[in-house]
């Protein structure tokens, strides 16, 4: 199980709580930004800097993600493309994705463009919060230990 990371918009706790997984459970974690950022020296841990550009990053990493792997990602269509090759996927607030759910995250990006196309305001998303932090930790432990469990089996 290797951890992928689109971490040009990771927030720094999420990083943080990333980092710490990698050391404790020895699996490698990679980021992957169009930009250079401070990552802790740990041989599990590694930074990817590709070329800027639209989704650089996004489609650096479906090329390089393989079944049972985890990659963090607040984008929609990357999480799909990920789902797609047997990879589990979630944001940064700790939301999962699979089959259902990205459909129904799908058709809500797609109307929510359309809304702001035709002009709506409709404001960003709301604010990170220590709940927000928790849930991912969380989530990020059970996806951890069922990558893991799925590995042994």
């Amino acid at each position: 199980m290797h951890i992928w990371v689109d971490a040009d918009a990771c927030p720094s706790v999420i990083k943080d709580i990333l980092f710490k997984a990698a050391r404790r459970t020895g699996l490698p974690l990679s980021l992957v930004a169009n930009h250079s950022m401070s990552v802790p020296p740990d041989k599990h841990i590694t930074l990817t800097i590709v070329p800027s550009g639209f989704d650089a990053a996004d489609d650096y990493i479906v090329e390089k993600v393989t079944p049972g792997d985890l990659v963090i990602t607040s984008d929609i269509p990357m999480a799909a493309d990920v789902l797609a090759k047997k990879a589990m996927a979630m944001n940064t607030r700790g939301d999962e994705f699979d089959k259902s759910s990205i459909r129904a995250a799908l058709t809500m990006r797609d109307f929510m463009d359309t809304m702001r196309s035709s002009g709506e305001h409709t404001g960003g998303p709301k604010a990170f919060s220590q709940r927000d932090k928790q849930n991912f930790a969380n989530a990020l432990d059970r996806l951890i230990t069922q990558g893991l469990r799925a590995k042994r089996n």
